[in-house]
């Protein structure tokens, strides 16, 4: 079995899936290994749900389209063409830094912004749903009035972010930090019901929803 086959069965897929089923695969998988939603006193069980979760988002890095066209550039070229005293080629790397910028009523579903340095950007009114910003900075960024359904923002960094009327509804925060954000009229609840995942989330500071400060 060859590398990629591995990480193809790792997500469960079918050899030659699309990046599109790929990133389907990610979140059901995801979801069923997060360690919140197993026993915190089964070691065992904790232990191989982050083995399980390491796997997964390794499996999906590797099958990123930009990975595969680096793969497909090596494994295609002959060998009487490869020189080992020449520089590899690299795929051209995304500027992560996009601080400050006006993504103000963009649509960026499903994109991959994990990571991306977002602080202080303009993404009020933007589509974010089911979008990844696992690890993202964005400090000061302003969402007001976005949509964050479904999102990934496992130990994104949102101290004094505008969430103001940001639709939270199935999204992702655990790990993350909130100190000092503004959650004011931020939709997280369905009735009585949270429908937003805070566990481990750092609130301190933060105006929630109904206008008090967290302490």
């Amino acid at each position: 079995m060859s590398e990629l086959e591995q990480y193809y069965r790792v997500l469960e897929l079918d050899p030659g899936a699309t990046f599109e089923d790929v990133n389907q695969a990610y979140k059901d998988l995801a979801f069923v290994w997060h360690p919140d939603r197993l026993p915190k006193d089964n070691t065992r069980l904790q232990e191989k749900a982050q083995k399980k979760l390491q796997e997964i988002n390794e499996a999906r890095e590797k099958l990123r389209p930009s990975k595969m066209k680096y793969q497909r550039l090596h494994s295609s070229a002959p060998a009487s063409q490869k020189k080992p005293t020449q520089k590899s080629y690299e795929p051209p790397k995304q500027n992560p830094d996009l601080s400050g910028k006006d993504f103000s009523r963009a649509n960026l579903q499903g994109r991959d912004l994990s990571s991306r340095n977002l602080s202080y950007a303009n993404l009020s009114g933007a589509n974010l749903s089911d979008t990844f910003m696992h690890k993202a900075n964005l400090r000061g960024a302003n969402l007001s009035e976005a949509n964050l359904f479904r999102a990934n923002l496992l130990l994104a960094d949102l101290r004094e972010a505008n969430l103001q009327c940001v639709n939270l509804i199935g999204a992702d925060l655990s790990g993350a930090d909130l100190r000092g954000a503004d959650l004011t009229g931020a939709r997280i609840r369905s009735g009585d019901k949270l429908l937003v995942k805070l566990i481990g989330a750092n609130l301190t500071g933060a105006i929630m929803p109904d206008g008090k400060i967290y302490e």
